[in-house]
């Protein structure tokens, strides 16, 4: 089953650096664009805009790449 995650979520992520913390701003479930970045999703194929405790950040990354902390 696929996770879910709602905004306010905290969460955590890996990155090159090592694990990373922030906060699910909202669910994306259209294409759309984030800085130079597309990002390919749909209803069927959620992605979750995340903002970076530390740096302030945003990207997107797909549901089971993220873990609820």
């Amino acid at each position: 089953m696929t996770k879910t995650f709602k905004p306010g979520d905290k969460v955590a992520w890996d990155t090159s650096q090592g694990e990373t913390h922030g906060m699910v701003k909202k669910k994306l479930t259209a294409p759309t664009d984030i800085k130079s970045h597309h990002v390919a999703a749909s209803k069927d194929d959620p992605q979750y805009l995340v903002e970076s405790a530390k740096t302030g950040a945003k990207a997107a990354h797909k549901p089971d790449a993220l873990t609820r902390k």
